[in-house]
């Protein structure tokens, strides 16, 4: 079997056999096969896409490019959560403890930021201490003891996934449903959890800006689960307005805290949506009766305190200091701040995410490129969000950074993403549909 074959195949708009795509994967993983031509065979799939059978055998191939987490003797319900990135969502640190707290155990992987998206490797670093690299028998001991990891994926789990990505970021060949359901299901399917439960956002703050884009993923995500015997639900929500009030590191972090200690005054998009994915992961785990039984276990869980403090043990058990969630206060402070005035009176009709998240990125919260150094304490603070009625020169912003330029540079595009209109607005719907196998 020749590599050039199998490119030119696609190429041609062909369908691979499951032993080509698995020949394909496993010598690009061992070093048998250069850069240039899997570029070239990724390109040919942007192109000629893949049929759901050969989508299948390269979630496969990469699955079997690595190692594999066995969670079966970890005496609880395995759920897996993912979402695929948008201004602003820290669900998964609230998602994660209040599951864990209900009996779920989670082995949560997760990436850094790239671009406008946060990533929650880095708002778990902004807590002082804290590890997210672990092996895979700390990972299997921690979720055992404690209930749930939050981690980054080891170099041994889908390997192959890995080197695709990279060469996919490097190559404009990320935009591809196939590619991007596979990356993700081999992931989770290699995480070992049986139930798996994905956020797919849509908007302009978010990868899939349409609906229909949106609907696609999030069906061959579910078909893949299935064809592995996992139950998935993919729900598909809003990211056309960022998630929450705070977007950065450390402000994240500390809207997380505020919502898991049940403080008043936190935007309630966020706790809908954090509760929501509870209740859909408390019924699939079969701890809960219906999705709405599922959301009640989860919002006395908030109540209760128990959420917060798992949060505590997680972050105990990876290194970090909770006393930094106990009192978030500690937490490093950026070095300049900048209110941002509200140029007219009149109702926010709505707050661009995909500016908010640029902007934050410039603070410095975000990485322009891999290698870009995060700001932990940088981001934006907004004051106010979509349906609230303000005066002329309210504080719809704070801005956090490290030099007054930076701040400046950004302040008109925040201001400018605002958009404030007379007379009372209509708010998109937070979750347009759910969808499962």
């Amino acid at each position: 079997m020749r590599v050039i074959d199998i490119i030119d195949k696609k190429r041609l708009g062909g369908e691979h056999s499951d032993e080509e795509i698995h020949f394909l994967v496993r010598n690009f993983a061992e070093g048998g096969i250069p850069d240039y031509q899997m570029a070239a065979w990724l390109m040919a799939v942007v192109w000629r896409g893949l049929s759901p059978a050969e989508t299948f055998s390269l979630t496969g191939a990469m699955v079997a490019s690595g190692d594999t987490l066995d969670l079966s003797d970890v005496g609880r319900p395995t759920v897996d959560k993912h979402s695929t990135g948008g201004v602003g969502d820290k669900t998964t640190l609230a998602v994660v403890p209040i599951l864990a707290a209900g009996g779920v155990a989670v082995a949560k992987m997760s990436g850094r930021g790239l671009g406008h998206t946060g990533g929650t490797l880095d708002k778990l670093e902004s807590i002082p201490g804290t590890r997210t690299f672990l092996e895979v028998a700390e990972i299997l001991r921690q979720v055992k003891d404690v209930g749930a990891c939050l981690c980054a994926q080891t170099p041994a789990l889908v390997p192959a996934d890995q080197k695709m990505y990279a060469l996919r970021d490097a190559t404009s060949t990320v935009q591809s449903l196939p590619l991007i359901a596979a990356s993700i299901m081999s992931k989770k399917i290699a995480g070992g959890g049986k139930s798996i439960v994905l956020d797919v956002k849509v908007g302009s703050g978010a990868f899939m800006e349409t609906i229909e884009d949106a609907r696609a993923l999030a069906r061959l995500m579910v078909d893949i689960g299935k064809a592995y015997d996992r139950r998935v639900v993919a729900v598909l929500t809003d990211m056309n307005v960022p998630l929450g009030f705070n977007v950065g590191n450390s402000v994240e972090i500390r809207e997380v805290v505020a919502l898991l200690k049940n403080e008043a005054g936190g935007e309630r998009r966020l706790r809908e949506l954090v509760v929501y994915l509870c209740g859909v992961a408390f019924e699939l785990a079969g701890l809960a009766a219906s999705v709405d039984a599922g959301r009640s276990v989860a919002e006395s869980l908030i109540a209760s305190g128990e959420a917060f403090e798992m949060l505590c043990k997680i972050i105990q058990a990876q290194g970090g200091d909770p006393d930094y969630l106990r009192h978030t206060e500690k937490q490093a402070a950026a070095g300049v701040t900048l209110d941002i005035q509200s140029p007219r009176g009149g109702s926010i009709r709505h707050i661009d995410a995909s500016v908010i998240g640029l902007a934050a990125m410039r603070l410095g919260a975000g990485r322009e490129t891999k290698d870009s150094v995060i700001d932990h304490s940088a981001g934006i603070v907004l004051r106010h969000t979509v349906g609230d009625v303000i005066a002329q020169d309210t504080t719809i912003a704070t801005l956090y950074t490290a030099t007054e330029s930076a701040a400046h540079r950004v302040a008109t595009e925040v201001a400018g993403a605002f958009e404030i209109v007379d007379g009372d607005v209509d708010q998109s719907p937070l979750v347009y549909e759910t969808i499962s196998g």
